[in-house]
């Protein structure tokens, strides 16, 4: 989840300064195609954005990029996001942050509401059905790549001593318990996990301090409805949501489909779908909940609320992100939040492969495992083939709905 780079000596880091060189006209161009074409995630997003920022303009040194990545990987939020946030910052400030974040955001927001509409209609044609269903099944197998892709990256990280793997085995083992049981409760699980870290690892008794956030964390959005609860499910993936994009499913599941209503299981999985195939960033799954609960404003207004931190987390902390890379409380409570979230994101398989309605849908799921698992293809590829395969199932007659 986290990158740490060593020491950068007296070379030029992600605190300096911004620099103002590039027109805004360029950035608002290029953080529009980067929007257009990153099919993919993360992975895709930061191999573009290095193509762009210091390989084709040499806007960007390599060690400042590579700062950007540990920086923006420290913080909340889609980080992928937040770095073409950063890169545009670093190229022209306030103004050029503003302007990338959000023309790199809305091509992807623009198409997934658009789909939205059309998966989440009343009746919606059977060959659309048939491609929800597929693609849907598909989810479960996702979500236990993207935990398989990032454990092994963060168990090197953990110290060789036995404690400390102990402490992330248990991590992860509450990530996922809390992700398949009481996905309500996840995000005070993750930073119980994190402030655990930080006290065991603390040398000193002011660490222990971090322990204090939990009890602000402790309000449930059962208490709120309407718009006001939708902005607070958003706000915990925008905000609260760590590593990768696809912790946001355990985050969103149990609000979306039992506490709220706004849509079935099925058309949770659908959502998720969505947001893995369209361009940009995952967190535009929030914006399929959103339209799910209030039509296109529910969707906008999701997405904007999910968004908006990463736009004040770049802002107010670009010039200092050196300092809080090299924090050692912040590099605790991640090391502990961490593994968590992969547990998280594979233990929230279980209450989506639950959610599948059809014996056939079985099938499909067996074989996007031995899609990405044995075959080793994208998540992306995975998604497009099972769906077409729910498109030919409800063709010959299998129930799709």
């Amino acid at each position: 989840m986290v990158a740490y780079l060593g020491d950068m000596g007296e070379e030029q880091s992600a605190a300096d300064a911004p620099v103002d060189r590039v027109p805004l006209r360029t950035i608002a161009r290029e953080w529009t195609r980067l929007g257009c074409i990153g099919f993919g995630g993360p992975p895709t997003h930061i191999s573009l954005l290095r193509r762009l920022c210091v390989e084709e303009h040499e806007w960007l040194g390599a060690n400042e990029f590579e700062d950007g990545i540990a920086a923006t990987n420290l913080l909340p939020g889609p980080a992928s996001t937040q770095l073409a946030i950063f890169c545009a910052w670093r190229l022209r400030g306030a103004a050029g942050a503003v302007l990338g974040g959000v023309c790199f955001i809305l091509p992807g927001l623009v198409l997934i509401l658009g789909l939205s509409a059309v998966f989440l209609a009343s009746h919606p044609p059977t060959p659309v059905l048939g491609a929800a269903a597929g693609a849907g099944a598909a989810v479960p197998a996702v979500a236990l790549v993207a935990a398989w892709g990032l454990a092994p990256p963060s168990w090197r990280r953990v110290h060789s001593r036995r404690a400390a793997r102990a402490r992330w085995i248990a991590y992860g083992c509450a990530g996922a318990a809390a992700a398949a049981t009481v996905g309500q409760l996840l995000v005070l699980v993750l930073l119980a996990c994190g402030a655990i870290e930080v006290v065991a690892r603390s040398t000193s008794s002011r660490h222990a301090s971090a322990r204090g956030v939990l009890p602000a964390m402790a309000v449930h959005s059962a208490a709120m409805g309407g718009l006001a609860a939708l902005a607070f499910v958003a706000i915990k993936v925008g905000a609260l949501s760590y590593g990768g994009g696809f912790v946001i499913v355990p985050l969103m599941q149990h609000d979306a489909v039992v506490t709220y209503h706004w849509m079935s299981g099925a058309q949770f999985l659908n959502a998720v779908a969505l947001g893995q195939v369209t361009p940009g960033p995952v967190v535009q799954t929030v914006a399929v909940v959103g339209y799910a609960a209030a039509g296109i404003a529910g969707g906008l207004l999701a997405a904007a609320v999910a968004f908006a931190p990463s736009f004040v987390f770049v802002l107010a902390g670009g010039p200092r992100f050196d300092r809080i890379r090299r924090n050692t409380a912040v590099q605790s409570f991640f090391a502990g939040a961490g593994p968590a979230v992969i547990g998280a994101i594979a233990g929230s398989a279980l209450p989506l492969g639950l959610e599948l309605g059809h014996l056939w849908q079985l099938a499909v799921l067996a074989a996007a495992m031995l899609w990405l698992f044995v075959a080793r293809r994208g998540v992306v590829s995975a998604l497009c083939v099972m769906g077409s395969i729910g498109i030919v199932a409800g063709a010959v007659g299998a129930p799709v709905r």
